[in-house]
């Protein structure tokens, strides 16, 4: 089922997400909402928080590099934990919490990262590029931070005042 995504300056995204400690059917459903949802609009990871459930679950698909995403690649994510990152590196990102707005971010180039599949079982997944980018921020959404927020002063100064003009329309 396809949900709704919250937009900034929802409340609710600035919410920290709760450990997720029941690996059950209701988990499985809200991984599938997630998927389904992030895919009806064209994403790349979709965190709980965005569709209002505070609990730390992550999707994400990867495109290849014709732009496809097979359903078969996804990443569902619970309860991550950077384990490591190193370099540095600067990709451009937009978020489907900040429709049409678009800016480069600096991030670690590669990482690890631990979490729990759907079924509780711990994984551990090296990273780098595109997927690299998407896990740090993805988590970034479950402790209450957008993309945005990790800009330079004065461009992070501009977005405010171009989106406030967005939102009186």
């Amino acid at each position: 089922m396809v949900r709704t995504v919250l937009t900034f300056p929802d409340k609710v995204l600035k919410e920290v997400s709760r450990p997720v400690t029941a690996f059950n059917h209701e988990l499985g459903t809200l991984l599938d909402d997630m998927f389904d949802t992030m895919m009806e609009q064209n994403g790349v990871g979709l965190a709980a928080i965005q569709i209002g459930v505070e609990q730390r679950a992550i999707v994400i698909c990867i495109p290849d590099e014709e732009g496809s995403q097979n359903p078969d690649d996804r990443l569902e994510i619970i309860n991550p934990e950077l384990i490591h990152g190193e370099g540095s590196t600067l990709y451009q990102e937009g978020c489907l919490s900040v429709p049409d707005y678009y800016e480069d971010v600096e991030r670690f180039e590669r990482v690890i990262v631990r979490y729990q599949d759907r079924h509780g079982t711990l994984q551990e997944q090296s990273a780098d590029g595109l997927l690299a980018i998407a896990f740090q921020h993805e988590m970034d959404h479950l402790d209450g931070k957008l993309f945005v927020e990790r800009l330079p002063l004065l461009k992070r100064k501009k977005f405010e005042k171009e989106w406030k003009k967005r939102l009186r329309g």
